[in-house]
């Protein structure tokens, strides 16, 4: 890799940023310059649409003349909320001398990272090979061919420009370097996830996830929350994961560690406090100033887990939280026909979190008599003082220690808060609203399934089931194909892009939920078959494990597999949890042992960096720990679920019916005018019971 090197060195005094978000383009006035963008429906390439440099969308059309051309591609990837792609965008595309050396020397093609995450992550995968790091906005320089070269993430225009220059110039006059540099890159990239399959027994003892465990504990921060270090992101499956583990392994430290994290997050300044919802991630050890965006992926697993957690803690916070992040994503994120949008930009009027925040001298006048309450409440001037004077909402301390305060009491402090609230929601709605991403994906859609049939499943609340189906039917209805096929990405009555293993895993993930919170076997039946399509048309029986795009796709430089868990759980380990709950509904042996054999596959890299492992955690203590197949037959079937669910039980899955059910594990339990619960593992059920409490009793006789 000595000729990476020299590339790197030859480049060393160029800088990379890290990524955040943005506004966009009006469509409404004239423009001196559009690009091929025009015809696009993703919000972020529109952005880009009058630019007067000339994108490209991703597609053969740019290709084919890059390489009729035998000109250099630029990839540049981003999204609509990253704000340091609206930096770079104003310093440079809008720059009619800088876009003239684009278009002159290299094919600029313009790719929105949430339509085309293969693509990111592949171009994503060279830039951290190169330079060791990543973010957005991401550039990443390519042969005609498409292998790529050389790239970083933000370049300021000054720098910008020289590297088109030297880019260009060092390509026209050493192009067996860069044909060697693009072979040698390239080829890193495709081993970057390669795992061979272990052939080891599966042995899956919980001595390694002590280990994974004691090992993380060790990145604890004990004061704050979350992680010793910053930006701190939620990621939420994270602390899923910690707090089952802490649950089941009787682990104090852990728990207390994910009640201060949840605790510190819902009170912060990453959290909304008026509006609801959550920010993508705090620039700050103290949660305190968020990246101002809005993505619907954290809010939905943050659904998931403020609900989970509500179960364990019973903490009121955790209610409030759900319920309110919920009311902002049907105000903010929800489409007439149930879908949800993407994310809302951290920008408004050019200035990041300018809806958001607060001075004193707004807050009296609209406050009235209510403003030393809600300055306490909010930290005003104190903890929540940010900068030119202004303040973001945020709490430090508990709503007993407010009350005393105020000489209040609990329900009283409650009510007034919420006026509070409400009066500030309607005092910011007149404000210039951040910029809206309007696409729908799928995955982000099943995501949001999940986490409000989560909430369902803790508060009893059928609003949240009732949005849990609406969305599903639009997703059955609209982003379904007929040949069974999952499509990606919708807007404006089109659904473009075949599905990746994303859209497949979240909503087979999603459909077993519905399931479990419904008990119509249609929900199951429907992720069985969609199981089946990925397994025919992502799975590599060789290394047992699932590609992130489909066989049939267009075939990148590059066929990758996403491996690990981030902000969202990794597509295979998502898979492999599905495949061993469907395994067990089914008593599909196959299911099972793909389950198994991905779990082997991974088990050897877990225990270094159990972040990046989480969701394949969850699965793990499914193997170590019983897994209670509770089966319900009789009329109080969804009476006794909601009870069950009312308790923190998370090695479980729920099967039921009103009558005689296909499914193997309810043959031979129904009796006509009774209602019995069956506690089960691995098929082998304890004698049946009619009420709830006394199943619960041989859950925890088992786990004792």
């Amino acid at each position: 890799m000595r000729l990476l090197l020299s590339i790197v060195l030859l480049f060393n005094s160029i800088q990379s940023c890290k990524d955040g978000s943005n506004n966009s383009n009006s469509m409404d006035s004239n423009y001196k310059y559009t690009n091929k963008l025009i015809n696009e429906t993703s919000p972020y390439l529109l952005q880009h649409a009058h630019n007067p440099v000339n994108w490209y969308p991703w597609g053969e059309e740019a290709l084919t003349k890059a390489k009729e051309e035998d000109k250099l591609i630029l990839v540049s990837i981003g999204y609509s909320a990253c704000h340091w792609c609206h930096v770079m965008e104003h310093e440079s595309f809008e720059d009619t001398a800088v876009a003239a050396i684009m278009n002159e020397n290299f094919i600029c093609i313009k790719v929105d990272r949430e339509e085309r995450p293969d693509v990111d992550d592949v171009y994503m995968t060279a830039v951290q090979l190169i330079t060791g790091s990543g973010g957005w906005p991401l550039n990443c320089f390519a042969l005609p061919d498409g292998r790529p070269v050389y790239g970083g993430t933000y370049f300021n225009k000054d720098r910008w420009t020289k590297l088109l220059q030297s880019l260009a110039g060092d390509y026209a006059s050493n192009r067996e370097k860069w044909l060697e540099a693009a072979e040698q890159l390239t080829e890193g990239v495709k081993r970057s996830d390669l795992l061979p399959i272990n052939s080891e027994p599966a042995k899956f003892e919980l001595d390694s996830l002590t280990k994974m465990a004691t090992n993380w504990k060790l990145s604890f921060d004990n004061k704050e929350g979350g992680p010793n270090r910053a930006p701190k992101f939620p990621l939420p499956n994270n602390y899923k994961f910690l707090m089952q583990y802490g649950y089941l392994n009787q682990d104090e430290a852990v728990l207390d560690h994910v009640k201060l994290t949840l605790d510190k997050m819902a009170m912060g300044g990453i959290y909304d406090q008026i509006g609801g919802g959550f920010a993508r991630y705090s620039t700050d050890i103290d949660w305190k100033v968020p990246h101002f965006e809005k993505m619907l992926y954290d809010n939905a697993q943050l659904l998931s887990l403020y609900s989970e957690a509500y179960k364990l803690y019973k903490s009121d916070l955790y209610k409030h939280t759900v319920y309110q992040t919920i009311g902002f994503i049907e105000r903010e994120l929800m489409d007439k026909t149930g879908a949800f949008y993407s994310a809302l930009d951290a920008d408004s009027e050019g200035e990041e979190g300018k809806y958001y925040i607060w001075t004193e001298e707004e807050l009296k006048p609209i406050l009235g008599t209510d403003y030393e309450l809600a300055k306490s409440y909010y930290e005003v001037g104190k903890k929540g003082r940010w900068e030119h004077n202004t303040n973001i909402l945020l709490r430090r301390k508990s709503d007993q220690e407010i009350a005393e305060k105020f000489n209040l009491s609990i329900e009283e402090l409650g009510n007034k808060i919420s006026t509070i609230n409400g009066t500030l929601l309607k005092e910011r709605e007149k404000r210039v609203r951040p910029g809206l991403d309007d696409k729908t994906l799928t995955s982000w859609n099943a995501l949001t399934i999940t986490g409000l049939i989560d909430a369902y499943s803790a508060f009893g609340d059928d609003r949240f089931l009732e949005l849990a189906l609406k969305n599903a039917k639009f997703i059955t209805s609209t982003q379904i194909a007929e040949d069974g096929r999952l499509l990606h990405s919708y807007k404006n009555g089109t659904s473009k892009i075949d599905g990746f293993l994303e859209d497949y895993c979240f909503v087979i993930e999603a459909w077993i939920k519905l399931y479990q919170a419904s008990f119509d076997i249609k929900w199951l039946e429907q992720a069985k078959d969609l199981t089946d399509v990925a397994v025919a048309n992502f799975y590599n029986s060789e290394r047992g494990m699932f590609y992130f795009t489909a066989e049939s796709s267009d075939q990148l430089v590059a066929r990758k597999m996403e491996l690990n868990d981030n902000v969202i759980p990794g597509s295979n380990s998502s898979m492999a949890n599905s495949l061993f709950v469907l395994g067990h509904y089914f008593d599909n042996k196959a299911y099972l042992n793909m389950a198994e054999i991905m779990l082997n596959n991974i088990q050897p890299h877990m225990t270094g960096y159990g972040s990046n492992y989480s969701n394949w955690g969850l699965l793990y203590l499914n193997q170590a720990f019983p897994f209670y197949e509770i089966a319900i037959s009789g009329k109080n079937l969804i009476e006794k679920s909601r009870q069950i669910n009312s308790d923190y039980i998370p090695n479980k899955m729920l099967v039921g019916d009103t009558k005689e059910s296909p499914l193997p594990l309810m043959e031979g339990k129904f009796v006509e005018g009774e209602t019995y619960i069956y506690v089960c593992v691995n098929k082998a059920c304890q004698l049946p019971v009619t009420d709830v409490n006394e199943a619960k009793k041989q859950i925890n006789s088992t786990l004792k």
